[in-house]
C-alpha cells in the first residue's frame, strides 16, 4: 500500500513538502518491510509466497523510489537502472531459460538491497542535492550492478 502511495506521487511537482512526504512514506515503507520478515521468522510464518512477495515488493519499491529520484532531479536518468535491474533479470530469463532457475537467498543480496532503498531515499532529502544526491545513488547502483552480475554468474554455473 506504501509503495502505491508513492507511486501515486510520481508526476507531482517538486516542493520540498513533497520530498519530505517521499521520504517518510518510503522510510515506513523499508521499515514495516523488516519488520515484516522479523516476525515471520520468529512466528515460523515464513512462507515461499511471502518471501516472493517481499522481493517483488522491494523490486518495485526501487523502482518507483528511482523514478521519484530523477524526477526530483536528484539524479540523472542513469538512476532508473536501480529500479529497471530486476525486471531486466525477468527478461533475460523470457531470452536464456537458465536465467529462469530460483536465486538462492543470500545475507549480501538482502544488504545491497536494504542500501538501495536507504541510498534513495537519502537522495531524496530534500537538504541533499546534486550533486551529492547523484553520487548517493550511484554508489548504491554500483553495489546493485554487482550484486546482479554476482547472482548471474553463479546462477549460470549452477544451472550448468
Amino acid at each position: 500500500m506504501l509503495v502505491v502511495a508513492l507511486a501515486s506521487l510520481v508526476r507531482r511537482p517538486d516542493t520540498p513538502t513533497l520530498a519530505w512526504s517521499i521520504v517518510f512514506i518510503a522510510t515506513m515503507a523499508a521499515l514495516l518491510d523488516g519488520v515484516d520478515g522479523w516476525v515471520a521468522r520468529r512466528t515460523g510464518t515464513v512462507s515461499a509466497f511471502g518471501s516472493r512477495f517481499d522481493m517483488e515488493t522491494d523490486a518495485a519499491l526501487i523502482l518507483v523510489l528511482a523514478i521519484l529520484v530523477w524526477q526530483n532531479g536528484k539524479a540523472g536518468p542513469w538512476v532508473l537502472l536501480s529500479g529497471l535491474l530486476r525486471y531486466l533479470f525477468v527478461v533475460a530469463g523470457w531470452l536464456w531459460p537458465w536465467m529462469r532457475a530460483p536465486l538462492a537467498s543470500s545475507v549480501r543480496g538482502k544488504t545491497i538491497c536494504v542500501v538501495q532503498i536507504a541510498a534513495l531515499i537519502v537522495a531524496m532529502v530534500p537538504t541533499i542535492r546534486p550533486p551529492t544526491s547523484s553520487w548517493v545513488a550511484a554508489g548504491a547502483l554500483l553495489a546493485l550492478s554487482y550484486s546482479f552480475v554476482v547472482d548471474t554468474v553463479r546462477l549460470r554455473r549452477r544451472t550448468q
